[in-house]
């Protein structure tokens, strides 16, 4: 494949004249809709904007390639856009943009283009061959020029490839015999990961060095560093802003940075690196990927980890949800609840025999939906030290009174446990630091977690909880539409933690003194955030990741049976926008539930307890308005991902 195969011809301006970025990339955008290879221009531009917030794909030298890669293309495509005054791009050098390649990727196991779009990319770096495209005087010309230069150029991974270095540059080089070893990535693995490799592998020669680099990009791992190579190098630069395997570089002298330093600032990662002044890197000994230092803000990084957590956390949530749903639909089929006696209800969903097995099943996945979060938050942090710590407190945190909350705080807690071990055990004589990461760390990073969750994360939600349940009685003979309001939205805050349990605990303990309007606002404000998230997903796709609108319409089924958990991983991916939305939802819904005088007999269950509810009709108008104001919001307040 050509690199004029992916590129139409309706889809190049040699005149175009945005004022902003945001103006460049929409009429770029709107050049490659012209090839009809996108089905939803919104998706994909969503996806393009959201590289671009990862870091500029304003390179330097007037060149920007932003890319896109998602569902919404059908096939691999390209368009082109010359900008003779030039727009402001906030690219690496400051330096306006004039010539710009836009990059469409498919969802597909064929990566044949990727070879195709890398080769574009190290094109790009020659400054002849863009300023021939800058000066095409027709779209003709414009192709042509690509056909010759890629028809005289070599594919990026066969110069990778060459660890030798040329005769020229050995002659006059101090050190030719210096031999650096690289690896590059970028999150997307398509253009930067093959330019950082290009300035890399162009700087190195300059300067008589012998070089190999492995690129990781979208297509998997190419000229993949070999131990030999690793044992004889003298160092090595990793150029990444994704993980990379780094075990096999313990020992060695090695340069850690972003995938944009290999295109902006490669001659002098080759000048540190022959220098010398370059520290050894140490691993884990437990096969560690880890991302460069430095790869995104603090914010960033936050996110990555805390999407670790939640990606491994939602099997459970779903399967574990289901099937609790399942056990009461048994029972809101099987048994008449009115003829129970009060004691009895609250055992609703396990009163049959087969309800009873469905129940202990999906309890049981429950119970794991805490420790995963938790541990897998945490090896995202510390690697695989990490997650046995973080389980630990995921599990304190599930069967104490700190419940979601405690367990985020936990699997941040466990990574920064084992760096902290980790910085420690690199003081100790290597052999025991061979052993720590199968003796000291779990040992004392759970004693540690351990110690942390009994004397500081607990009896801090504890005392949230009592303080919280303190209030609500005294609340109890206030407005009771504000009582409705404040309870449904307690229910939202954590779904799950001590905000939560301390409303849902006041909701049971008034059906015990005959009150059973405030179970009716408790479970309502509890049924509407899973409900919202449903219907969002379906209204807004392009505010949530694929496996988001895929595992979404399960929620429907959640939160109608009052399992308010399903939800909890949509909050936890973007809490400052899910959470103000699903608060808002069901504080209005709890409210309606009190204005429309609705009670609830049963402690669980949702609508799958009708026959024991009062004013039903209702009840279902309180739900639907909640959940219409929730979704409206989620579509107002989250931003475009796909």
């Amino acid at each position: 494949m050509r690199i004029t195969d992916l590129l139409d011809k309706r889809s190049i301006s040699l005149t175009g004249a945005p004022k902003t970025k945001s103006e460049a990339l929409d009429q770029i955008i709107d050049l490659m809709m012209e090839s009809g290879k996108i089905s939803d221009r919104e998706a994909y531009r969503a996806q393009v904007y959201a590289r671009e917030e990862e870091s500029t794909t304003g390179i330097g030298e007037g060149i920007a390639i932003p890319h896109g890669k998602c569902d919404a293309v059908k096939e691999p495509g390209l368009a082109a856009m010359v900008i003779k005054d030039g727009v402001d791009f906030d690219a690496l050098d400051e330096a306006p943009v004039t010539l710009m390649f836009l990059i469409a990727a498919p969802n597909t196991e064929d990566n044949v283009h990727l070879d195709v779009l890398s080769k574009l990319s190290v094109l790009m770096m020659d400054e002849n061959f863009a300023d021939s495209l800058r000066n095409a005087s027709s779209v003709e010309e414009f192709l042509n020029i690509i056909d010759r230069a890629d028809e005289e150029q070599k594919s990026i991974d066969e110069r990778l490839a060459d660890t030798g270095v040329s005769a020229a540059a050995a002659d006059s080089s101090p050190a030719p015999d210096f031999r650096l070893l690289a690896v590059t990535s970028c999150p997307t693995g398509i253009a930067h990961t093959y330019m950082a490799a290009e300035g890399i592998e162009k700087a190195a020669r300059e300067k008589g060095c012998s070089v190999k680099i492995e690129t990781r990009g979208s297509g998997g791992a190419k000229n993949v560093l070999t131990e030999e190579e690793i044992r004889e190098a003298d160092c090595i630069i990793v150029a990444a802003d994704a993980q990379v395997p780094m075990d096999r570089f313990d020992g060695k002298k090695v340069i850690i940075c972003q995938v944009s330093d290999g295109i902006s600032k490669a001659p002098q990662l080759i000048d540190q690196a022959m220098t010398g002044n370059v520290p050894v890197y140490h691993g884990s000994g437990e096969g560690s990927s880890e991302p460069a230092k430095g790869s995104g803000g603090v914010g960033h990084q936050i996110y990555t980890q805390l999407m670790n957590g939640v990606s491994h956390m939602l099997p459970f949530v779903v399967g574990g949800g289901i099937l609790i749903a399942i056990a009461f639909l048994i029972d809101g089929l099987s048994v008449d609840l009115n003829s129970l006696p009060a004691d009895e209800r609250s055992l609703f969903g396990t009163i049959t025999p087969v309800a009873a097995l469905f129940k202990g099943i999906g309890d049981t996945a429950f119970g794991l939906m805490l420790p995963v979060l938790a541990g897998f938050i945490a090896m995202a942090i510390g690697d695989r030290p990490a997650l046995a710590v973080g389980f630990v407190g995921g599990m304190l945190a599930a069967g104490g009174k700190s419940g979601f909350l405690g367990a985020l705080v936990a699997g941040f807690a466990a990574g920064y446990i084992i760096l902290l071990l980790r910085k420690i055990c690199g003081k100790l004589p290597q052999a025991i630091e061979k052993i720590a990461p199968v003796l000291l760390y779990p040992v004392f990073g759970i004693l540690i977690m351990g110690l942390l969750m009994n004397f500081v994360v607990e009896p801090v939600m504890g005392g949230i909880n009592t303080a919280l349940n303190t209030g609500l009685s005294n609340m109890g003979g206030a407005s009771k539409i504000l009582l409705g309001l404040l309870l449904g939205g307690m229910m939202a805050v954590d779904m799950g933690g001590p905000f939560n349990k301390a409303a849902y605990v006041f909701g049971t303990a008034s059906i015990a003194a005959g009150n059973y309007d405030i179970m009716a606002a408790v479970m309502i404000g509890g049924m509407t955030p899973p409900c919202a998230i449903a219907l969002a997903t379906l209204l807004f796709k392009n505010k949530f990741t694929k496996e988001q609108r895929e595992s979404g319409p399960t929620n429907f089924i959640m939160g109608l049976a009052f399992i308010t958990e399903g939800a909890i991983p949509y909050a936890a991916s973007d809490p400052l926008h899910v959470l103000p939305s699903c608060i808002a939802g069901s504080a209005v819904a709890g409210a309606l539930s009190m204005a429309f005088g609705c009670t609830l007999m049963a402690p669980h269950g949702g609508i799958f307890v009708i026959p024991v509810m009062g004013n039903p009709v209702l009840y279902l108008v309180a739900l639907v308005a909640g959940t219409a104001v929730s979704t409206i919001l989620l579509g107002l307040l989250k931003k475009r991902v796909d």
